[in-house]
């Protein structure tokens, strides 16, 4: 019977036995890691190499492998090796001067803003590339953001109070956040809804009939999440006026009422004020 090359003996401690069980176990380990802790186990055990790729489905090069690996390097021989790869075909300054060009200027072919295939066209590098490095410092120089800075000399001081409202409400008061959208839609199917049951979703029609616009008028309570609301036809301060009576109607009276709204002409219209005035109501304009 010929005879191969001798089997490097295997000795395990009971402390390498107790952490290759560790991993063996584990279910959140990768599933290559796990299994070549299988495979020192079985052969710290005085299984061969041949018995345990029979067992668990592998070939002998593989079980002869990571026995080698862990002999000469213990633990650690079982995670993969770092291969060398590819080097890199841009160095750091060419990156820095494609992402400084994204951040600095404007292209000069008239667009507003950058693009990925513009960058590429403009440095010479390709689009995917190009895409890479702006996704791996979070750029996006396609899209912008709007914002506006108030102009209102206490702008500061009216966050402050609108703040204090929303964090640490007076006893026996209501803040309410008070605004309207306007320009909705009225929209109606123009066949009643098919109700949904067991196997199939709701049906709706594909076409509406208009019915003009309306404005929807909210006060959202800040403390509970509640909303009160009234559709009008306009948004002009009469129509303001209205719903601030429903809001009346519709809080307790023994609640001071604390309004916080936008700078909307309407809302800062004499009438409106003199009638928060007759009633003591604290309006806060920002």
């Amino acid at each position: 019977m010929p005879v191969g090359r001798p089997i490097a003996p295997l000795v395990l401690s009971d402390e390498e036995i107790k952490n290759l069980q560790s991993i063996a176990r584990s279910r959140s380990l990768p599933h290559s890691l796990v299994q070549r802790a299988q495979i020192i186990l079985a052969c710290g055990a005085g299984t061969t190499n041949k018995e345990v790729a029979e067992r668990m489905g592998i070939r002998n090069n593989t079980v002869g492998k990571w026995r080698q690996r862990y002999i000469n390097l213990g633990i650690e021989g079982l995670h993969d090796e770092l291969r060398p790869g590819r080097p890199r075909t841009y160095e750091d300054e060419k990156v820095a001067e494609v992402i400084n060009r994204a951040l600095q200027t404007k292209p000069t072919d008239g667009s507003t803003q950058w693009s990925a295939r513009s960058l590429a066209a403009e440095s010479g590098i390709s689009k995917s590339t190009v895409h890479r490095w702006l996704k791996t410092f979070s750029l996006q120089p396609h899209r912008q953001k709007t914002f506006k800075i108030s102009t209102d000399p206490f702008f500061v001081e009216k966050v402050r109070d609108i703040v204090g409202l929303y964090l640490n409400p007076p006893d026996n008061a209501l803040v309410l956040c008070v605004d309207e959208k306007t320009q909705i839609q009225a929209l109606n199917r123009t066949q009643p809804l098919l109700p949904m049951g067991l196997g199939y979703a709701e049906g709706v029609t594909h076409d509406y009939v208009r019915h003009g616009t309306t404005t929807l008028f909210a006060a959202l309570d800040v403390a509970n999440g509640e909303v009160i609301t009234q559709c009008k036809q306009r948004h002009r301060h009469q129509e303001f006026l209205g719903f601030l009576r429903r809001i009346e109607e519709s809080v307790p009276s023994e609640l001071d009422i604390h309004l916080v709204v936008d700078n909307y002409c309407t809302h800062k219209h004499a009438k409106v004020r003199t009638w928060l005035a007759q009633r003591a109501a604290s309006l806060c304009v920002v």
